[in-house]
């Protein structure tokens, strides 16, 4: 047991209770505690495997690889959420009260393992490539009308284009993207990614 964790618990207003459930569960399990991003995380072997966090409507138990679990838990649909559309790798179970953390907890442990079992494998979530994010139209309008720009895009890490595509994509209103990608063509002409 992690004394940062234990701090965390002890500070909680919400939630505390279930992740209390939460984290005897993993423990049982034989992971490592962690203090990450925060939250209580899990691991095998420096590997991360689960991490608890709460949120207003929900706490949950995020699974760093979910998309590669058989999540055949019994309900229609399975258990696990993806929580964005965007998420490509991790997968919640979540809850909203200790009842349903109690109810689980067999099915939670048979995913832990599960969980470890794909770390030990190697396994890779196999992640979109860049090109195949959907660019928004003013972000490629002002590419096209700015080579100096569209240059400096292009040497920014996949990663950093991601962050950029994904960002200015979010507004409704093509108004909001436009503004988005104005206030952010400095950095990018700099080669700085979205949070650098």
């Amino acid at each position: 047991m992690n004394p940062k964790v234990d701090k965390f618990l002890s500070k909680s207003d919400k939630w505390q209770e279930e992740f209390e459930k939460l984290r005897m569960i993993i423990l049982e399990c034989g992971l490592d505690e962690e203090f990450k991003w925060g939250q209580p995380c899990y691991m095998y072997q420096g590997s991360n495997i689960v991490l608890i966090h709460g949120f207003k409507e929900y706490c949950a138990l995020l699974f760093f690889k979910g998309a590669l679990l058989k999540d055949a838990a019994g309900r229609k649909g399975g258990i696990l959420i993806q929580q964005t559309e965007n998420v490509q790798a991790a997968r919640q179970v979540r809850f909203t009260d200790v009842r349903e953390i109690v109810k689980l907890e067999p099915v939670l442990k048979a995913y832990i393992y599960e969980a470890v079992e794909v770390e030990k494998a190697g396994l890779k979530v196999s992640l979109k490539k860049t090109a195949e994010f959907k660019m928004p139209e003013e972000l490629q309008n002002k590419l096209n009308k700015t080579p100096a720009l569209k240059t400096a895009f292009n040497a920014l890490t996949p990663g950093r284009q991601r962050g950029y595509i994904l960002y200015f994509s979010a507004p409704k209103q093509s108004k909001t993207r436009e503004s988005r990608i104005e206030k952010y063509m400095e950095q990018i002409l700099n080669g700085k990614g979205l949070n650098d």
